[in-house]
């Protein structure tokens, strides 16, 4: 009977309306395309460095750009899963981070500054106490093979931590 209820909707919701034109990646999906492929990664944070991997792709029709982070962190496995569109609405590219340390996902946006070639991104999200607070991240692009980020919490001036990416050869 829920079944048939939750059918009726649906069907009632979609009567009517019109085949919609899937939405297609834009030029600023292209800036995100450049990050696909495996890389290996050095964090820096609290004077020790740790290593790692990420897978990344294009995914969902090419819309989004999804990572898949293996690290150590300080002889723990971390492990993080990323997700980045564009959100043409929003005129903002638009992520989500989510990782083995906690249940919360961080929620981003930001706007790419062609001029510095910088992807600058501030969301809402856990803290080191677990309240919500500020972040932001700042990454770059130096060369084809290069990403360089920086993450700050807060009102900080000085970044949390830091993560270069080398692309695999």
């Amino acid at each position: 009977m829920r079944k048939m209820a939750v059918l009726a909707v649906v069907l009632g919701l979609t009567a009517g309306t019109q085949a919609q034109e899937p939405v297609k990646p834009g030029p600023e999906h292209e800036l995100l395309k450049k990050r696909v492929g495996n890389w290996e990664t050095t964090m820096k944070a609290g004077g020790m460095e740790f290593k790692g991997t990420v897978k990344v792709k294009m995914d969902l029709g090419g819309l989004w750009l999804a990572a898949a982070l293996e690290s150590d962190l300080g002889g723990q496995k971390f492990y993080g899963r990323s997700m980045e569109t564009y959100d043409a609405g929003k005129k903002k590219y638009v992520s989500v981070w989510f990782d083995s340390m906690g249940t919360t996902p961080l929620n981003m946006e930001g706007a790419y500054d062609k001029g510095k070639k910088t992807l600058t991104m501030v969301g809402q999200g856990p803290g080191k106490d677990g309240k919500v607070t500020t972040w932001r991240s700042v990454s770059q692009m130096p060369d084809n093979d290069t990403i360089e980020m920086s993450m700050y919490v807060g009102d900080g001036n000085e970044p949390m931590f830091t993560v270069t990416y080398k692309r695999k050869q």
